[in-house]
């Protein structure tokens, strides 16, 4: 099914969940491994970084939401890896928090084997794509600011700093045109894929989690916002 034999990294205190993915997955033609808790998803990681990780948000030891946190505190390229959460459909305060804290989609249980490889691949599809205009080369240029868009990599004066794929999606589309105010409702417009989980919060989220990101970098005026209207390109870019 996929040209790319995508290697998935499925995270769930159940081993029957787990064994139902790994065989769903598989089956897609990608690549598994597997863990009981985000302790062993780190020690995987470490060992191969997956294309995506799964992972159940309610888990003994180390959770779905503090592993995605700890994922994105780093500055490593576990830092990027697409993250599929799974929850329980009483909760929906975790799922929303979730997609806050850097998740890609999710899914909640109980779920159907397809739904979940359809969603994973959605989530490497749009990984894969400039889902944001570019102009025709692959590096974006603005100020100190550059986007390459072949590599997924934002730096500033030469330094990476290390964005999800939806952060990039979302800089690259501002980057792309740089006078232009786009409203919440374009930016979702622009980056939603199917059954994608995108609400004026999250984008409000993400919009947060980059300027900390580049404020730390030396860079804290990424993005402006223009209160009733939206989000533009800082001055840094």
């Amino acid at each position: 099914m996929y040209a790319m034999r995508h290697h998935i990294l499925i995270v769930d205190d159940d081993p029957h969940i787990r064994d139902l993915l790994v065989f769903a997955v598989e089956n897609a033609g990608m690549t598994t491994d597997q863990a009981e808790d985000g302790d062993a998803a780190l020690a995987r990681i470490a060992a191969r970084m997956p294309d995506l990780a799964v992972l159940d948000i309610n888990m003994p030891r180390l959770d779905g939401l503090d592993l995605c946190r700890r994922l994105r505190a780093g500055a490593d390229a576990a830092a990027n890896i697409p993250i599929l959460f799974l929850s329980s459909r009483e909760d929906e305060i975790d799922r929303i928090v979730g997609i806050e804290i850097g998740g890609d989609d999710y899914v909640t249980k109980p779920f159907s084997p397809r739904e979940v490889v359809a969603r994973i691949g959605a989530i490497l599809k749009r990984r894969n794509l400039h889902i944001a205009p570019t102009p025709p080369a692959s590096v974006l240029r603005n100020g100190r600011l550059v986007l390459d868009g072949d590599a997924w990599e934002a730096r500033v004066d030469g330094a990476i700093v290390p964005t999800t794929a939806t952060e990039f999606q979302l800089l690259t589309l501002l980057a792309s045109m740089p006078s232009k105010v786009f409203s919440r409702d374009a930016i979702i417009d622009r980056l939603r894929g199917p059954g994608f989980a995108l609400t004026d919060r999250t984008i409000d989220s993400h919009v947060r989690n980059l300027r900390a990101k580049f404020t730390r970098a030396g860079c804290d005026d990424l993005i402006e916002t223009r209160p009733g209207i939206g989000y533009r390109l800082g001055s840094c870019g």
